[in-house]
């Protein structure tokens, strides 16, 4: 059984800084890309980064690129989230996806291409300003 979690969320000031933990098992860790997303109330989901095993180059969202860092532990079956510089606007509750790819529109928009459908339950981020 496919069980993904996410945990680390909390209250931050903005400026501050977090680092999510996504843990997962039931499945061969290191053959899958993991990646996150987020959600914000009223707002459309947002994919934000993603990472296979063999990840040499890593894209984020615009929205993030410069402030969150995605990495993983192949030993732990975890992959994380580091977020620096957090704003009001990162606000969302976030979360651990299995099996999936980054990839670009034409116009240039960062999304997540998700695969399996699994991700886990999402831990919540709050800035406040």
């Amino acid at each position: 059984e496919v069980q993904v979690v996410e945990s680390g969320g909390g209250l931050v000031q903005a400026g501050g800084s977090l680092r999510l933990s996504c843990q997962a098992s039931g499945f061969t860790f290191d053959d899958y890309a993991i990646g996150w997303f987020r959600q914000a109330p009223g707002k459309e989901r947002e994919g934000i980064s993603c990472i296979a095993s063999n990840d040499d180059s890593l894209d984020y969202a615009d929205s993030v690129k410069g402030r969150f860092t995605i990495s993983r532990d192949n030993a732990k079956n975890t992959v994380y989230l580091q977020m620096n510089s957090l704003k009001p606007e990162d606000t969302a509750v976030y979360y651990c996806a299995v099996d999936c790819r980054g990839r670009r529109t034409l116009s240039g928009s960062y999304y997540l291409a998700l695969s399996s459908g699994y991700w886990g339950q999402g831990t919540q981020v709050t800035v406040s300003s």
